[in-house]
């Protein structure tokens, strides 16, 4: 008796920014930051991100399978994250090395996962495990012109857009698959598509961006 096989297929597709200008908005911190005598010297050692670095397309179905949790990399450098922006599965860790000659406190008030590493100066490294997929954002309690997010998605089925704004997930599992776009400042985008045991399926997302004057 033969076994039936179970085809798999590909979502591709293309993701456009496009961008509206609003004028920038005065807020005052949340909390009292301390000062610290090291400059901020900007995009110094830096990778300067474009849109497309800052947003991840990932499936949000039950059931699909995990994927193997990794080790990730969080760096505090020159008073900044880098990477600002980290796409992990769940249960992955993450670790924060400290290398600059100040103190950081690392913490998260996010749903998904709340943490906060306390003070730790250059050259230690703390690590947080994420088992609950969402978005974390990521602060230090020392300096507020710290920010990064970490996406942790629910299954294997997860990428990152090519520069000129194409993606594809291959091997998806025939059916109706949920799509998410999440960018950084833009937040969730979700669309449905049907993907066939004998092909795939193709599909775009508009992405509006603010642009602050």
């Amino acid at each position: 008796m033969s076994v039936p096989v179970l085809l798999s297929g590909e979502i591709a597709g293309h993701v456009l920014i496009t961008k509206t200008l609003t004028k920038k908005k005065v807020t005052l911190p949340a909390y009292q930051m301390r000062s610290t005598a090291l400059p901020i010297k900007e995009n110094e050692g830096r990778i300067v991100a474009t849109e497309f670095d800052r947003l991840a397309i990932f499936l949000e179905d039950p059931g699909l399978k995990k994927a193997n949790p990794i080790q990730a990399e969080v760096l505090q450098e020159n008073l900044h994250f880098l990477p600002d922006f980290l796409v992990i599965p769940q249960g992955s860790t993450v670790s924060f090395p400290n290398s600059d000659p100040v103190f950081h406190n690392v913490f998260s008030l996010s749903k998904a996962r709340q943490f906060d590493l306390g003070y730790y100066p250059a050259g230690q490294t703390k690590k947080v495990a994420f088992s609950q997929s969402g978005v974390v954002q990521v602060y230090c309690h020392l300096h507020s012109q710290m920010s990064a997010a970490i996406l942790i998605v629910p299954n294997a089925w997860y990428t990152r857009a090519k520069p000129d704004g194409t993606f594809s997930l291959s091997d998806v599992p025939p059916g109706v698959h949920s799509v998410v776009v999440w960018h950084k400042s833009a937040g969730f985008f979700k669309r449905k598509v049907e993907v066939s045991a004998s092909g795939g399926a193709t599909l775009d997302f508009t992405i509006p961006v603010r642009q602050q004057d």
